[in-house]
This record gives C-alpha cells, sequence and structure tokens, in this order.
C-alpha cells in the first residue's frame, strides 16, 4: 500500500514528529510512504520520502482571506504535487487548508481519505461557514485519527461522523527515554515540587502503623498530611517540615512539627538549639553524593568518626521516631 501524506505551512513540533513517525512505522511494515511538505527537514533521519510542496501558512482566523484569493491556484499546487505521487491507497491529510481543498480534487487522486487531527477543531469550524465547509470536506473521508478523546469529540460536534472518527495516542520513541536517579532527583529540585509518592507513601503504609514521624516539603502540606493521619487512627505522629523545604528535622533554620493525637493536632516550631544542637548555614554542609560516597559518608556516622552536623541531622531524626515510638 502506498501513502502520501500533506503537511504543509507547519513549524517543527510535535504534530511533525508524530506525522513522521507515524509514516516510518508504515514503510517499517512493508508500505511506501511519502510526505508532501514545505518543510525538507521533515523527514529527519527516517525512511519517508519527502516531496517539496509550497500552499502558503496554515489556515487561521488571520491567514484565512490572503488563502481564499489564492484558492484555485492552491488546489492546482496541491493536484499537481499528488499527480506526480499518483497512483497511490490513502491520501492522509493533517490541517484544515489540504482537509479542505481535497474535495476539489479529482477522484483518482483521493482514492482514499484520512485525516490526522492534532488538537481539538477550532471554533472558526465549530460554527458558521467553517463549520459546513469542514462538515462538507468531512463526507468524503474514511477515517480520522484524533490525538486525544476531546478532540474526537469535538471533530463529531464539528459535523464529522461518529463512526469515522478514531481516538489514536500520540506517538514518541519510548525506546528512546531514559530515566536515571541523578535525573529525576535533578528535575525534581529544580521544580520544587515532592512527587506524588512522597505523600502517598507514608499515608499508605500497609502496616497501618499508628506511631510515626513522617516528612513533608512544606507547612501547608504537612497540615493536610497530618489530618489525614488522625482521621487513619494515629495514637502519635509527628509530621515534619524543614526549612529549605526539606522533609525532615532540619539544622538550617526552625522546622514545623504537626503532633498529632486521637481528637487534636498540635503544631510547634523546633529549632536545633532546642536540643543543643549547632546550626548550620546551608544544606551544603550535610550534602551527599553518588552511592559511593553515600555509603562512606554513613559509615562514618555509625563509626562515630563524623561528628560534624551530618551526624547531628541523622541523630536529630533518628530521636524524633524515638521519641513517637515512646521510648
Amino acid at each position: 500500500m502506498k501513502i502520501v501524506s500533506v503537511m504543509t505551512g507547519a513549524a517543527p513540533g510535535g504534530a511533525e514528529f508524530a506525522a513522521v513517525e507515524l509514516l516510518d512505522a508504515l514503510i517499517d511494515r512493508g508500505h511506501e510512504a511519502v510526505m508532501v511538505s514545505d518543510s525538507p527537514e521533515i523527514g529527519r533521519e527516517t525512511a519517508v520520502k519527502v516531496r517539496h510542496l509550497e500552499l502558503g501558512p496554515k489556515l487561521s482566523g488571520s491567514t484565512w482571506p490572503s488563502l481564499a484569493l489564492k484558492w484555485p491556484a492552491l488546489r492546482t499546487g496541491l493536484r499537481q504535487a499528488l499527480e506526480a505521487e499518483a497512483p497511490y491507497d490513502v491520501l492522509l491529510l493533517h490541517y484544515k487548508k489540504e482537509q479542505l481543498l481535497a474535495p476539489g480534487l479529482p477522484p483518482a487522486l483521493r482514492p482514499r481519505v484520512a485525516w490526522c487531527e492534532w488538537g481539538p477543531v477550532p471554533r472558526q469550524m465549530r460554527q458558521g461557514p467553517g463549520r459546513w465547509a469542514y462538515a462538507r470536506a468531512g463526507r468524503g473521508v474514511t477515517a480520522v485519527m484524533a490525538i486525544s478523546e476531546g478532540t474526537r469529540e469535538s471533530v463529531i460536534a464539528a459535523g464529522v461522523a461518529a463512526e469515522k472518527v478514531t481516538y489514536l495516542p500520540n506517538a514518541m520513541r519510548t525506546e528512546e527515554i531514559r530515566f536515571s536517579a541523578e535525573g529525576r532527583s535533578r528535575v525534581r529540585a529544580e521544580l520544587g515540587i515532592p512527587t506524588v509518592f512522597n505523600v502517598l507513601g507514608p499515608l499508605a503504609h500497609p502496616a497501618r502503623l499508628t506511631r510515626q514521624v513522617v516528612g513533608a516539603a512544606d507547612d501547608g502540606l504537612a497540615a493536610r498530611m497530618a489530618a489525614v493521619l488522625q482521621n487513619r487512627g494515629a495514637e502519635l505522629a509527628w509530621v515534619v517540615a524543614g526549612a529549605d523545604a526539606i522533609d525532615e528535622l532540619g539544622l538550617t533554620g526552625t522546622s514545623v512539627v504537626y503532633e498529632v493525637r486521637p481528637g487534636r493536632i498540635d503544631r510547634f516550631d523546633f529549632a536545633p538549639e532546642d536540643v543543643g544542637l549547632k546550626r548550620i548555614s546551608s544544606l551544603a554542609e550535610i550534602a551527599g553524593g553518588d552511592a559511593g560516597r553515600n555509603v562512606d559518608l554513613f559509615r562514618a556516622i555509625l563509626s562515630g568518626s563524623d561528628q560534624g552536623p551530618r551526624r547531628d541531622v541523622v541523630v536529630l531524626n533518628a530521636a524524633a521516631g524515638l521519641v513517637v515510638a515512646g521510648l
């Protein structure tokens, strides 16, 4: 089977990437695929052949007057480009301009027409003359692939028969995605937002603990987590939020503690000086490193050879656990 895809007036982006990946996947399955585009680099390193065609900018609220004046010439240009690729089995169209031009093509150049819709149909195409033109073009379409369920619903609402429209998720190269512990830590630090697992983990502990110390990244989150622990029947729990957005008792400033007991939640501040520990100026003073470095640091704390702030913060948080445990 031969597929000819038309995509003009587009800037490099997700739709262009996915459209070419779709064609490349069809080539891998033994089909022939050609992309007709005004962007010569759109094929990238894939096996997709690119044929050049200039059809002006994408159809929009600002470009439609100038495109309308050139409509016959645009249709002629599209017809000539497709005649050069004929015969083929499927004409795959991505943007409104080409979709609206296609009904005026000779039947031999639109044997089976498919659309890829990369987002909800614009408002101008859902009402008035725009809707009429879109629905009219849709009558000659064999299938429409919508990137999301919302996009699918908008295509149907714009007049395309529901049985023609299928939700097909976007494409990505999952085999090229690689995650690392270092990368996750860096992104989380840059965002300054804890993942949902930092919250759900201690709250959904399968042992249904009644005594525990839980860390939160900020005061507001700590208050909400304390309320959940109380509702879950905590006998005694501390939810702590340290200075500098750390989820433990810290040494850089005053930490917040929510003490949870049946029927009550008390909030109090806690400073390292309260238990005779020295305050530090920066988290850099207790920073770790890679796995090997962290093992060495931990062994130094356990052996007693490290008597500095790293040892202090470990002792501080371990002591909080012992207090809550009633020891």
